[in-house]
């Protein structure tokens, strides 16, 4: 009863944190970068890195693409930078599900490692930033959206799969996540997107139904992902920050793999539209 109390109020705080920084840009942008920082500690000692250099890299990332605009004072030449950023990090994710799906183990010699902290880590949290800013005005509610499909997914997974899985996702990486569950979580995220449609007024149903599909494949493969690093790295927890529930990279796992690809969507659909 105490483990599951404090799991409660640890999640609450963290989804309260993140729901009041949202409807202030500034304050959202601050948050990211702390949330980044801690991510990425849990991830270098998950990967057994030992430097500084994806620290100041994360930094300098942040700093370029969260302040393009306010330094320069032009976005010239910033969408260029981001459609860059944005094919390295989906290439780099495209090869993690290549790992994850053919390889008994990720492999992570020197020059992976970096990449990883750059283009899998340090980039999803420029991409948050940047899909608050779609059509470059801020808007949290598409973001806020995006995190609750995440949560619907995994809430929905859970359940449905601890009541009626049988089939086994991936049990080599992910023993308790079942093809039941997963199913469950992408139905249940796809009805959210019609109440997310509604009550937002951002983006028509079709497109948040799209990204509920997106959400959930992607984000659910982003968890089964970071299983897989923490298996290789023999521990449970990617850290303890959050009681009851291990890292912050725990909690954020599936939106990071996201990101590229849900900002990937929203550029598509502004050049369609």
């Amino acid at each position: 009863m105490k483990e599951t109390l404090t799991r409660l109020l640890s999640g609450l705080l963290y989804v309260s944190l993140l729901v009041v920084c949202l409807f202030f840009e500034q304050a959202l942008i601050g948050l990211f970068f702390v949330f980044g920082l801690i991510c990425m500690g849990e991830f270098l000692r998950l990967i057994q890195l030992k430097s500084y250099v994806p620290y100041l890299i994360f930094t300098l990332l942040f700093g370029i693409f969260g302040y393009w605009q306010t330094v320069l004072n032009t976005d010239q030449g910033l969408n260029e930078a981001i459609q860059i950023l944005m094919v390295l990090s989906i290439f780099v994710n495209l090869f993690l599900i290549k790992d994850l799906f053919s390889e008994k183990t990720i492999p992570l010699f020197s020059t992976k490692r970096f990449l990883l902290t750059t283009f899998y880590l340090s980039s999803a949290f420029v991409f948050l930033i940047l899909i608050a800013n779609y059509y470059q005005a801020y808007n949290p509610q598409i973001l806020l959206g995006a995190f609750i499909l995440i949560w619907v997914n995994d809430t929905f997974a859970y359940l449905v799969g601890k009541n009626f899985g049988k089939q086994k996702l991936f049990e080599s990486i992910s023993p308790k996540k079942t093809v039941e569950g997963f199913l469950g979580g992408l139905f249940f995220s796809c009805v959210a997107s019609y109440f997310i449609a509604t009550f937002t007024e951002t983006l028509g149903f079709t497109n948040w139904l799209i990204l509920s599909i997106i959400i959930s494949v992607f984000g659910t493969i982003g968890d089964l992902i970071e299983s897989k690093f923490k298996r290789q790295a023999k521990v449970k927890d990617s850290g303890v920050i959050m009681p009851g529930h291990g890292g912050l990279l725990d909690r954020l796992d599936s939106i990071i793999f996201a990101a590229p690809f849900i900002y990937l969507f929203l550029r598509i659909l502004h050049y369609v539209s």
